[in-house]
C-alpha cells in the first residue's frame, strides 16, 4: 500500500524492454544515434507538428533549462506559490537562468488566474528597478492534482503574450492530464499558446527521462549549449531516448496514465464513504488530498500504509491532510486494502 509518490515504483515493462534492445548494439554518442532520432520523431508525432525536443534526466533540469531559454537573468518567472519550481527545485531555475526571480501568483484550485498574472505584471512595471516579467509557468496537472482546461490555458497564454511573456508548462504529469481530459496533447499545449514544455516520462514509467519540447524552434537557439553546460547531455544518450520510445510507441504512456487515474478515482470513491474523511480538492488526475482524523492517520501508518502527511489549512483540530498518489504500477488490491483499512478504522472508533 505505497501511495507516497508516482516516483516510488521502477520502470514499466515496455521501458525495460526498450532499454534491453537499445543495449544490444553499438551506437553513435551524444544523441547522434537512431534511438534519439526515433524518440524525437515520436515526440513530434505526439504533438502533431515538428518540434525541437531535447532529452534530459530530471524534471528539475527540464524545468530550469526550459525557463533559461525564455527568461533573462534580470527577468521574472510568474508561477503558482505551490509549483514545483517554487518549492522543490533548490533554486535550480534561478541558477540556470543566471539569476531570474520566481514571483508567486495566487490562484484557486492549484491554478493561477489571468487576473493574478495581470496584477503581478503591473506590479513589476518599474524599470529598471524591478525585475522584468518575462515568463509564466503553468503546471499540468497541478500540484494538487487538478487540471487546467484548454480555455484556461488559452486565456493565460493570450494575456502573457500580450505583455511579451513566454509560456512554460511543467508537464511532469502531462500524461495524466491528457488521459483525464481525453484531448490530444496539442489541444492543451501549443494550440492554446504554450511555448515550451517540460514533458515528463519519469513519473509515468521511465527510470529517469524527461524532454524539453520547444514548439517554436527559434526559442531553442543555443539550447544545445545550455543542456551541455548543465551536465544533461549524455554520451550514451540513446538510453534516455529508449525510455521515451518505450513509452511513446503504441501509446503506452497514455495507458499507464489512464491506469494511474483510474486507481486514484477508485481510491477517492472508496474514501468518500468513510466517516470522518473528506477530500480537500477535486480528484481529476492521479493525486488526492484527503483530510482524515489524526487517530485514523496513525492507525493507517501502523498498518503499513505509506503516504505523506501534507500541510494544509483546511484540516481542523484533530485532523491531518495526507497526500495519496497512484501510478502505472498501483494495484487495485492495494487500493481496496487501503479503503478497507480506513473503513475498519472509522467503524472501530479510531475516526
Amino acid at each position: 500500500m505505497n501511495f507516497a509518490s508516482d516516483n516510488v515504483w521502477g520502470a514499466c515493462p515496455q521501458v525495460m524492454d526498450a532499454l534491453q534492445r537499445c543495449n544490444a548494439d553499438a551506437e553513435r554518442s551524444y544523441g547522434g544515434d537512431r534511438w534519439t532520432e526515433h524518440a524525437e520523431t515520436l515526440i513530434s508525432e505526439v504533438f502533431e507538428r515538428e518540434v525541437e525536443a531535447y532529452l534530459v534526466t530530471t524534471g528539475s533540469a527540464a524545468n530550469a533549462l526550459s525557463l533559461s531559454a525564455i527568461t533573462p537573468p534580470y527577468g521574472a518567472v510568474l508561477c503558482h506559490p505551490a509549483s514545483h519550481i517554487m518549492v522543490d527545485e533548490c533554486g535550480a531555475p534561478e541558477l540556470l537562468t543566471g539569476g531570474a526571480k520566481l514571483v508567486p501568483v495566487e490562484g484557486e484550485g492549484g491554478k493561477i488566474l489571468p487576473g493574478g498574472v495581470a496584477e503581478t505584471v503591473a506590479a513589476l512595471d518599474h524599470p529598471p528597478h524591478s525585475v522584468k516579467a518575462s515568463s509564466v509557468s503553468l503546471t499540468q496537472s497541478t500540484e494538487i492534482g487538478t487540471l487546467y482546461q484548454p480555455g484556461e490555458i488559452a486565456a493565460l497564454s493570450e494575456l502573457a503574450h500580450g505583455h511579451g511573456l513566454k509560456v512554460h508548462m511543467d508537464g511532469a504529469r502531462l500524461a495524466n492530464a491528457v488521459a483525464a481530459l481525453g484531448l490530444a496533447p496539442a489541444e492543451i499545449t501549443w494550440k492554446v499558446g504554450v511555448d515550451v514544455l517540460s514533458f515528463g516520462f519519469t513519473k509515468n514509467g521511465a527510470l529517469a527521462a524527461e524532454a524539453v519540447v520547444f514548439f517554436d524552434p527559434a526559442l531553442a537557439e543555443d539550447f544545445i549549449y545550455r543542456r551541455k553546460r548543465a551536465g544533461h547531455l549524455w554520451s550514451k544518450g540513446r538510453f534516455l531516448a529508449a525510455q521515451a520510445v518505450g513509452l511513446l510507441e503504441n501509446d503506452v504512456w497514455l495507458a499507464n496514465a489512464r491506469h494511474a487515474n483510474a486507481m486514484a478515482a477508485r481510491l477517492a470513491d472508496g474514501l468518500k464513504a468513510v466517516p470522518g474523511v473528506r477530500l480537500s480538492s477535486p480528484v481529476e488526475a492521479n493525486e488526492l488530498f484527503p483530510i482524515i482524523p489524526d487517530a485514523l492517520h496513525r492507525r493507517l501508518q501502523a498498518a503499513g500504509a505509506v503516504y505523506h502527511k501534507w500541510p494544509g489549512e483546511d484540516a481542523g483540530p484533530g485532523e491531518v491532510m495526507i497526500r495519496l498518489v497512484t501510478s502505472f504500477a498501483t494495484a487495485q488490491a492495494d487500493v481496496d486494502a487501503f479503503v478497507s483499512l480506513a473503513r475498519e478504522g472509522a467503524s472501530s472508533g479510531a475516526a
